[in-house]
């Protein structure tokens, strides 16, 4: 039996600017969408090219105030190819959603409107 990772579930807080940002930060655009019957919720998955795994934002009416992520310990990571991460780190300056340079590693680190950290990896 083989399992083959599918997607992947964050609850955010403004879904349309969640929306934008991944669109703008890493290209990211709605491939399935969901909505509860009585509009109690909202799913909506996002992919990009080659892949097929796929980063699920959930968004609930009831919810009245944005998530508490605790101490942030956990992240998603994407890969950039290796001659666009200077580029893609320069976007990710620009945008102002840059949290953290590990300049050993060469990685570094975005940060979504709800406060989840996005790794920047390059190709290697």
């Amino acid at each position: 039996m083989k399992f083959q990772m599918y997607h992947s579930s964050i609850n955010v807080f403004d879904l349309e600017k969640s929306l934008r940002f991944y669109e703008e930060a890493l290209g990211l655009t709605v491939v399935r969408s969901i909505d509860g019957p009585d509009d109690s919720f909202k799913l909506r998955f996002l992919g990009n090219e080659p892949n097929d795994f796929l980063l699920e934002l959930t968004w609930l009416a009831d919810r009245e105030a944005p998530y508490n992520l605790g101490d942030k310990e956990f992240h998603f990571g994407f890969r950039v190819e290796k001659e666009d991460y200077e580029a893609a780190l320069a976007k990710h300056t620009q945008m102002g959603c840059l949290v953290y340079v590990n300049e050993e590693m060469g990685i570094y680190f975005i940060e979504d409107p709800d406060g989840y950290w996005l790794e920047i990896v390059p190709k290697r």
